[in-house]
């Protein structure tokens, strides 16, 4: 009986790991290889005309250059600001630090659309903030933004939250024994930062280098709004505007621009790997974390310069996009008699795109939260118990899909999806149900991390003994494991929702009339012209992304350290 009940059990093991790995294929690995047999054999037969024609084309290289320009220029800025805030804030005993943590990570949060937007609205010559101020340039002057030092400057903003987080998850494992004992050998702070601290913090900077060029590289919302209009060209605007003039006659092309995407930024994450690999980086002991040096005197300033930081990178750009929602038209100061709120009403209750939009985002969204949230239980229950190299493999394809830039997954979910699915005899393609599957694809591992982080932290001794006692796993994760591992869980849903609900690289390329997304809309409204409109969208978006950040705070104790990226 006993030996039955095992035997079942393994059987029911088995079934469930088998049907993980084969969704996990069918959302990571299909997509990459559908997209690599478009680009080498377009009809089925092998064939090179493609890839040759792509590659001979000047447009193709100069793409390429201003996409290498534009990521390596806000790689060197996030990684200046980034690092800098990232020391201050975790070796120094600045106080509010859980605030300005918040403060300097939500644009991070905000989609890239949204923060280059609310920049234009700024600097720009309509801007109703520098109306007000009597600093607005006549109207018709070229915005300064609408160039590759723009773009530059916005996706360093951007992304220096990235590096600030990668490098803050190593300074706090920083060794408090080495520290101490170089202070007692009359070393000074400079010393031990040089000396000690930065070799320490490599890892993570390296790290956060490659993340924030990775990013960079697949960035579409920024170059979308500032290239666009500037008639600078990066790589995934111009997939943007082949595959939106063209139409789907020119798949085998952009399916080559988009390996040529992806080649980038797999030799970027190369790169990463082989300089890590030069040195050794282990710590041969652990204890409890460094002692903040007291800035004593100068504590006041740096809090100062740290909020001052945070006023121009956060509440600066969203004043200016708030300010624009409240006028009534392009151009049109903003005053006690212009104010108004028609744009707010305009989006959520009359336009019937906007209001469409936002049901999509939020059912899009939900849906794709929680059913990564349903998936990542039991797929983490594999990845940290049942440790085995195919196990540590599939971990590696998990993150495949994330790594590389959203516009390639967008292409390779056409490809797959733009005929009718077989033996089914109906398509995917022009309706939501595509979107859906390119957010589950791009988004499961933002799932995954926090669920593992989560089952790291759980005692496994109650799912052990329900083993014993002939539970099988199916009863043993609905009735012991799921509300153990529920939090972290749960967060690892909430940044699905929070990344997936403003999304606009993926959506950008799949949706059609009837399944537009949030994102879709403000860009449409911006490049209409009608910025007081994307404006007023974008302040609702950001709204409900930090309602829900601060939400987090009611289930904090709860929830495993450094799961949450805006929790110090």
């Amino acid at each position: 009986m006993v030996l039955a009940a095992e035997s079942s059990g393994r059987r029911q093991d088995h079934v469930l790991l088998v049907a993980l790995c084969a969704i996990v294929a069918l959302l990571s690995l299909l997509p990459l290889a559908r997209l690599v047999l478009e680009a080498l054999a377009p009809s089925g037969v092998p064939s090179l005309a493609a890839l040759e024609a792509t590659l001979s084309s000047s447009i193709t290289w100069t793409a390429t250059l201003n996409s290498l320009e534009t990521a390596i220029g806000g790689t060197l800025i996030a990684v200046l600001l980034g690092s800098v805030v990232a020391l201050v804030v975790a070796l120094t005993d600045i106080r509010a630090r859980n605030a300005f943590v918040l403060c300097f990570v939500l644009p991070l949060m905000i989609a890239p659309q949204v923060t280059a937007l609310a920049w234009l609205q700024v600097v720009g010559p309509a801007s109703p903030l520098l109306k007000l101020i009597g600093l607005a340039p006549p109207i018709g002057t070229r915005n300064p933004l609408y160039s590759a030092e723009g773009i530059i400057l916005l996706l360093g903003i951007q992304y220096a939250p990235l590096v600030f987080l990668t490098l803050r998850a190593s300074l706090r494992s920083l060794p408090r024994e080495l520290i101490e004992a170089g202070l007692a050998a009359g070393a000074s702070r400079f010393t031990i930062l040089r000396t000690i601290i930065l070799p320490l913090m490599t890892p993570g900077l390296v790290a956060g280098v490659a993340l924030a060029f990775v990013s960079s590289v697949g960035n579409f919302g920024i170059p979308a709004f500032l290239g666009i209009p500037g008639r600078f060209v990066v790589l995934p605007t111009l997939i943007y505007q082949r595959l939106s003039g063209l139409g789907p006659s020119v798949l085998s092309e952009v399916a080559v621009l988009s390996m040529l995407i992806g080649v980038i930024a797999m030799v970027g994450i190369l790169l990463q790997d082989i300089m890590l690999r030069r040195r050794d980086f282990r710590i041969t002991t652990t204890s409890i974390a460094a002692r903040p040096f007291a800035l004593g005197p100068w504590r006041l300033p740096v809090e100062i310069a740290l909020w001052t930081i945070a006023l121009i990178v956060l509440v600066l750009p969203m004043l200016g996009l708030f300010l624009t929602s409240l006028v009534p038209a392009y151009g049109v100061p903003l005053n006690a008699t212009t104010a108004t709120l028609a744009n707010y009403a305009f989006v959520l209750f009359e336009h019937e795109g906007a209001r469409r939009a936002f049901a999509n985002s939020f059912a899009l969204s939900a849906t794709a939260a929680v059913v990564i949230m349903l998936l990542c239980v039991p797929l983490s229950y594999f990845l940290v118990w049942r440790r085995s190299p195919p196990l540590r493999a599939l971990n590696l394809i998990v993150e495949l899909p994330y790594a590389l830039p959203g516009v390639v997954l967008a292409i390779a979910a056409i490809l797959i999806f733009l005929k009718p699915l077989p033996i089914l005899g109906f398509g995917l393609y022009g309706t939501v149900w595509i979107i859906l599957f390119a957010y589950l694809a791009r988004f499961l591992v933002l799932g995954v991390r926090p669920t593992v982080s989560g089952y790291h932290q759980i005692d496994r001794a109650l799912e052990e003994a329900a083993q014993v006692a002939g539970a099988g796993l199916l009863f043993r994760l609905r009735t012991i494991i799921f509300p153990l591992v529920a939090p972290a869980a749960t967060a690892g849903a909430l940044l699905v929702f929070l990344t997936a609900f403003n999304e606009l690289t993926v959506s950008a390329l799949l949706w059609s009339s009837g399944s537009e997304t949030l994102g879709v809309v403000v860009f449409s409204f911006e490049q209409g012209g009608d910025s007081n409109y994307a404006a007023a969208i974008a302040v609702l978006t950001v709204l409900v992304t930090l309602a829900l950040m601060l939400s987090t705070l009611l289930m904090a104790k709860r929830i495993p350290a450094g799961v949450l990226p805006w929790r110090d």
